[in-house]
């Protein structure tokens, strides 16, 4: 027999899932306030003190009281109640909290046909941020391309459009080839229910690790299919691990704290920009030193990075142009990685407007 599930207005609490859902809809709770509102529900009707909540939900963690107050905020605001007038959550002041709600309380054991249910939600689920993440490494790509496409150099019409072609293609691959790894640790993150960072950083960096590899083959074959040769050195495993757990550390913070869209962009930029310039500094290449040593090679070709290299302040593409250029890269696959999860986030209950008298 399942433990037992709760209703009221609404939302349905899982105790056994630890799932909180709106209308057969998830919403999003962290794991210490989801215990919290379960700690309410098994004492309905009665006090919880702050003593209660202080050893069964932080379990011993010395916090002040802010961090109640601040779990009691996030809950009545994710089930629209209201302090002044609670109708779910009742302050006792400087006692505890009492949930004042009628929860009608189910222990019937899920059928089969539920279980297959929640089993295909959960990989659609993970599915659905596969593909957003994978899009948004894509994204980047495409940007990464013109960005260095536009920046090599002026040279026949003809000859400049065929780099920036080729420059496209090699970006757009690697990005989808980086997106499909990092996306796919953080969906399995997902499907291991852990609401916590050390997840999301874990299967991004995993993700990262195993295709970091795969992107680099797939680089130096696009180099050498296209170019006739390929760099010694491009991104690989070690560089694919620091990126991926930097994006999943961002993106689990995007959701956590439920920040819009440009500012998820904004949070996965700039983790995984500073990622990549701390990754270069420390000897890691991305594409914009594999460019340059490809362009060395080849003494006579129209193409340079000294553009780039101008503005940084040098005169050639060197170690402080090699380390903003990854910073770049890794923004901008940063920024549309997490900026694509923002349209698969599991939803959030807003408290609902009230006007104002």
């Amino acid at each position: 027999m399942k433990p037992d599930r709760y209703q009221f207005d609404d939302f349905t609490v899982d105790p056994a899932d630890r799932s909180l859902c709106r209308r057969g809809a998830p919403v999003e709770l962290s794991n210490r306030y989801f215990d919290a509102l379960t700690l309410l529900l098994r004492e309905r009707g009665r006090l919880v003190t702050k003593d209660r909540f202080m050893d069964e939900v932080w379990r011993g963690v010395p916090v002040t009281d802010e961090a109640l107050t601040q779990c009691i905020r996030t809950l009545r605001r994710l089930l629209g109640d209201d302090a002044a007038r609670p109708h779910l959550i009742e302050t006792v002041p400087k006692h505890g909290y009492r949930f004042i709600g009628a929860a009608e309380v189910m222990t019937t054991d899920p059928r089969p046909a539920d279980r297959a249910a929640f089993a295909g939600d959960r990989w659609r689920r993970f599915l659905l941020v596969s593909a957003a993440a994978t899009a948004g490494g894509g994204i980047a790509g495409v940007l990464g391309g013109l960005f260095y496409g536009l920046s090599i150099g002026v040279g026949p019409a003809m000859g400049a459009t065929s780099a920036l072609f080729v420059l496209l293609a090699i970006n757009m691959v690697v990005g989808l080839v980086a997106g499909i790894g990092v996306g796919t640790g953080l969906a399995a993150a997902e499907l291991a229910r852990g609401d916590r960072w050390q997840w999301a950083m874990l299967g991004g960096a995993i993700g990262g690790f195993m295709t970091g590899g795969a992107a680099k083959l797939v680089g130096l074959d696009a180099f050498a299919l296209l170019l006739g040769q390929s760099p010694g050195d491009m991104t690989g495993a070690p560089e694919g691990l620091i990126l991926g757990a930097a994006v999943g550390v961002a993106t689990w913070a995007a959701r956590h704290h439920a920040l819009s869209l440009a500012r998820s962009a904004a949070v996965g930029g700039l983790v995984a920009g500073v990622s990549g310039v701390a990754i270069s500094l420390s000897g890691g290449t991305f594409l914009g030193g594999s460019l340059d040593f490809l362009l060395r090679r080849f003494p006579e070709s129209r193409f340079r990075l000294d553009v780039i290299g101008a503005l940084f302040g040098e005169s050639g593409f060197g170690a402080g142009s090699k380390a903003a250029t990854s910073g770049i890269e890794c923004l901008l696959f940063g920024a549309c990685v997490v900026g694509a999860m923002f349209f698969v986030r599991p939803a959030r209950i807003s408290a609902p407007h009230r006007p104002t008298s």
